[in-house]
């Protein structure tokens, strides 16, 4: 897969110029604000400076700017090129990635998935994590992420994966051109005892301050009580929390709701990602609508994975699904809540497709979910990287990184369709794949 297709008609000075504009760019209408003009519902084309990297002023292109005689850098007239801000990828898995050639049939299905990958990863080495995860970073980065989180199977509560160290590694490598952090995903059962809870969640801190911390949340191991210490143990440690939650369609699956209740009672303070939520597709509409009552009085912010969800959610052999494990985000969009799209897994067991591409994800949920407006709309949820990171500006805010992937050939409707050649700008300049 080639993500990135470099237009041989691309000015080669954009590649070194210290300001620039980019004249008449289409951008999404999420983006632009409620003041934004339009005509018969389209968002008028932008003209975005950029000077020394950075978004120096974004303004309409018949704003009162347009007859400003530009003489500072190098102007380019983009025709309604279609553009989106760097991309995110929220949720993804970089120690398990690649691993679908070598591990044969699996059983259908979650469980069947995570014994297939237990056995897996009695024979990683450095090496191997560090050769898989590489090559999703070099994917993800093609494809024009600019931030990416991954979640890291931690299943000894006294021994620090061997992957962990890798993908920290990684991280400092690949910073500036990509910003990568790590969650701990840890079964429930670890935080039975409010000593090991907080035990564990202050020897995270120690090892990465930035981290977060995760468990997996599903009626199998369900322990309410459990769940009290990791969000108690989380707020004392000063860490966020990354949730894999309610993966499952069982009705009676009550994480994501225990959970809405337990941040308004702790009043806790620093970000939450929830993963999944999948049991909400599958419970009473009263119940689940009033989960997302709760979720939008907090801190919240939900990922959806559609390509895993589809295929291990009412996985059977010889069985057609019926149904699609999705979460709800169009009712969760309609309470505010903060909704991203993720690849997840990516040819491993749990999900046999992928590139770590976010435009291929927001695909799969365009179509699962039956989503409207993809471009103009949806798109907000492989983009927005505040909400991964609350208190970073909102993208291509005046003085944020000029981080831009434009579309040659898309269009706002039909999008993403024609979406993989592709051109990256990081900081305003050119990007290649191997450039920093």
């Amino acid at each position: 897969m080639s993500a990135v297709s470099f237009a041989p008609a691309w000015p080669p000075d954009l590649a070194t110029a210290r300001a620039v504009r980019l004249r008449r760019v289409r951008l999404p209408r999420w983006l632009l604000g409620p003041g934004w003009p339009s005509r018969n519902g389209t968002p008028a084309f932008a003209d975005l400076v950029v000077v020394n990297g950075h978004v120096a002023s974004l303004q309409p292109s018949d704003g009162p700017g347009r007859h400003v005689v530009w003489t500072t850098g190098d102007d380019h007239d983009l025709d309604g090129m279609l553009a989106l801000p760097g991309l995110v990828e929220a949720h993804a898995h970089l120690d398990k990635t690649l691993t679908l050639d070598r591990l044969g049939e699996t059983e259908p299905g979650l469980l069947g998935a995570i014994a297939a990958m237990m056995h897996d990863r009695a024979g990683w080495t450095p090496e191997d994590v560090r050769a898989r995860a590489g090559t999703a970073l070099t994917w993800a980065w093609e494809a024009g992420v600019t931030r990416l989180r991954t979640h890291c199977d931690w299943w000894e509560p006294d021994t620090v994966p061997l992957a962990w160290h890798v993908l920290g590694e990684l991280a400092d490598e690949w910073r500036p051109r990509l910003r990568m952090d790590r969650a701990a995903l840890m079964p429930l059962t670890f935080f039975a005892e409010r000593g090991e809870a907080h035990r564990l969640a202050q020897g995270l801190a120690r090892l990465d301050p930035t981290a977060k911390l995760g468990a997996f949340i599903h009626t199998s191991r369900w322990d309410p009580l459990a769940m009290r210490h990791l969000v108690q143990a989380a707020a004392d440690a000063g860490l966020g929390l990354d949730l894999h939650i309610d993966e499952e369609l069982d009705p009676a699956a009550a994480g994501l709701a225990t959970l809405a209740g337990l941040l308004r009672e702790t009043a806790f303070a620093g970000p939450v990602m929830c993963g999944h939520a999948c049991a909400l597709s599958a419970q009473h509409a009263d119940v689940a609508l009033a989960t997302l009552d709760a979720v939008a009085r907090t801190a919240i912010t939900l990922v959806t994975l559609p390509a895993t969800n589809l295929l291990l959610q009412d996985a059977r052999t010889g069985h057609t699904p019926r149904q699609r494990g999705l979460t709800l985000v169009k009712e969760a969009r309609e309470r505010g809540i903060p909704v991203l799209i993720g690849s997840d897994n990516v040819q491993d067991p749990f999900c046999a497709v992928g590139d770590y591409d976010p435009l291929q994800a927001l695909g799969t949920g365009v179509l699962a979910a039956q989503l409207p407006a993809a471009f103009d709309v949806w798109s907000e949820a492989i983009c927005r990287h505040d909400w991964l990171d609350p208190g970073a500006p909102m993208p291509l805010a005046v003085g944020a990184p000029a981080d831009l992937v434009l579309f040659p050939h898309a269009r706002p409707h039909g999008f993403p369709a024609r979406t993989h050649g592709r051109v990256v700008l990081r900081g305003g300049r050119l990007a290649s794949p191997h450039s920093s």
